[in-house]
């Protein structure tokens, strides 16, 4: 913990430390002999690293709040440190974990994108990870517990029985942002929650952007899911490939602004694209259970519509949403019958009925 607190120190400095000396025990008791160990170690650092008794009480206080709370303290030498995670060059070197699942699973997927997302982007996270349950239950969903996707892929990992970890920008005495409490507090129970960083430490945009790079080194893919063309999801895409990691990305609407991230990954090969599920599980290699119960989810697709549901499906298609007023004048139907067809399609599980009154295609 000392060693993590010394100031300009950074996470691929403090490593080579740590392996060097083999602990930072080592490394404080042999200050003085450092050149001895790394020949181009500069003044600045060797000063820097003298200064290490100043950071102590707040390590020992760091310790204290960790027991209190059973937190686990994770250095990179722990048999317990997550393996994906140590393989990577700048891993943090001391990592606060809270939760009941192993940060080794079997299968690991992060799954990142916009905090705006659309209901298209809701609707495709929740599929995918449900196909995934289905598929690979052992698989383990990691996300940011940010806005948009990243609660969307979380959420849907809980109610499918998915454990799902959220790699946090600040410490663990909080939970930014608050809103995603409760989802947080589910996840300590079917998942947990990790970080680098210390109690007291706020949620700075900059620790953001650190951040990423837990996201993406604990998976062995990461998966986007709606993305601008600008933004942190895309900056974990990058990490993750820095990694070698595998990146895939759901393509969207070209016309589509939330897609436009996405779409280009796609078409500058930094990215797989994939449509479901299996296009992933294919890509991993990963084995799957047996696909009977899929056979006959994909004949349930084929539903014949009358005149009147296939004039309101026509409306709905290449459109985020639509009321049911707008919906009447496209197709040409009373306000009182489309009413009923949009209450038979829903129940074919072709529609779904959003907030404020709006629909959207699923399936045809």
């Amino acid at each position: 913990m000392t060693l993590t607190l010394l100031p300009k120190l950074g996470s691929s400095n403090a490593k080579i430390l740590y392996e060097t000396f083999g602990s930072a025990t080592e490394l404080f008791n042999n200050i003085d002999y450092i050149k001895d160990y790394l020949p181009n170690a500069s003044e600045l650092l060797i000063k820097t690293l003298s200064t290490h008794n100043d950071y102590l009480p707040r390590a020992e206080k760091e310790l204290k709040f960790a027991d209190e709370k059973r937190i686990k303290c994770l250095s990179i030498g722990d048999s317990d440190y997550p393996q994906r995670l140590k393989d990577c060059d700048d891993a943090p070197l001391l990592i606060f974990y809270k939760g009941n699942a192993s940060l080794t699973p079997p299968k690991s997927i992060s799954i990142v994108g916009t905090r705006h997302c659309t209901e298209y982007g809701k609707e495709l996270c929740h599929r995918f990870v449900s196909d995934l349950r289905e598929a690979v239950p052992d698989v383990q969903i990691i996300s940011g517990l940010a806005y948009g996707i990243d609660i969307e892929a979380h959420r849907n990992a809980l109610d499918c029985g998915l454990d799902t970890i959220g790699v946090l920008a600040h410490g663990l005495d909080q939970i930014y942002p608050s809103s995603h409490r409760s989802t947080a507090i589910k996840m300590l129970g079917q998942g947990g929650l990790v970080t680098e960083y210390m109690s007291g430490t706020n949620a700075d945009k900059f620790n953001f952007v650190k951040r990423n790079r837990i996201v993406a080194g604990l998976a062995d893919v990461t998966v986007i899911i709606e993305s601008k063309n600008k933004g942190g999801s895309l900056i974990t895409a990058d990490i993750a490939e820095s990694y070698n990691r595998d990146v895939c990305a759901f393509p969207g609407r070209v016309t589509d602004e939330n897609s436009a991230g996405c779409n280009r990954l796609i078409q500058e090969n930094h990215a797989n694209m994939i449509t479901c599920a299996d296009d992933l599980i294919k890509l991993m290699r990963w084995n799957t259970q047996p696909a009977k119960k899929k056979k006959s989810v994909q004949q349930e697709l084929f539903v014949e519509l009358s005149e009147n549901e296939q004039a309101v499906c026509n409306t709905l298609k290449d459109c985020d949403s639509k009321q049911i007023n707008q919906i009447a004048v496209e197709a040409n139907i009373p306000i009182h019958e489309v009413s009923v067809v949009l209450f038979e399609l829903e129940m074919k599980g072709i529609i779904k009925c959003l907030n404020g009154g709006n629909y959207r295609l699923v399936r045809l």
